[in-house]
């Protein structure tokens, strides 16, 4: 009976230390928009004779708007395009774009095939992302000069980590 009622009070003690917390997925931003642009290209008989241009991937609700997210997915994209062996012209050198303060290169819709022509592109990557309670809903597009067909398209989503947070500008605090 002693030793029951020990058992007992272990498990009651145990318990009381016990703490559940949600675990926090941290999602690897460069491998998941690197996986995005290999998905985009996948089938696309895209030559390399021709550079690409990559706009700053912008808030869904607001297509003005964007965020170091947007800035900084579009940068990977950027990247991984290179690696893959595509000329990327680099934008920000450039003064005829829609240049927003703390938002980055936007290519309105309107301007694509302008800009496309100016710079020789042979396409243009845009995209949107929108937040959730939990995720983080992203979708890229290769859009012909022209900018009004989509040659390709992909959706991919993140957990909405402190790190994603952050990059949007809403990291929730807490005192835990």
């Amino acid at each position: 009976m002693r030793a029951l009622l020990a058992v007992l009070m272990l498990s009651f003690a145990l318990g009381g230390c016990a703490s559940v917390e949600p675990t926090q997925v941290r999602s690897n931003l460069i491998a998941a928009n690197y996986e995005a642009v290999d998905a985009l290209l996948a089938g696309m008989p895209l030559t390399t004779d021709q550079p690409l241009l990559v706009a700053t991937l912008v808030n869904v609700d607001v297509l003005t708007e964007s965020s170091r997210l947007g800035r900084l997915f579009s940068e990977q994209i950027a990247t991984r395009l290179t690696k893959r062996g595509f000329p990327v012209k680099e934008l920000k050198l450039r003064e005829n774009l829609f240049m927003k303060q703390n938002e980055g290169e936007l290519l309105l819709s309107r301007e694509v095939s302008e800009v496309s022509k100016a710079h020789n592109a042979r396409a243009v990557v845009v995209g949107t992302y929108a937040a959730s309670g939990s995720m983080l809903y992203v979708n890229l597009k290769l859009v012909h000069p022209s900018g009004n067909i989509v040659l390709a398209a992909h959706d991919y989503a993140l957990p909405l980590d402190n790190n994603i947070r952050d990059l949007l500008g809403q990291r929730k605090t807490s005192p835990f």
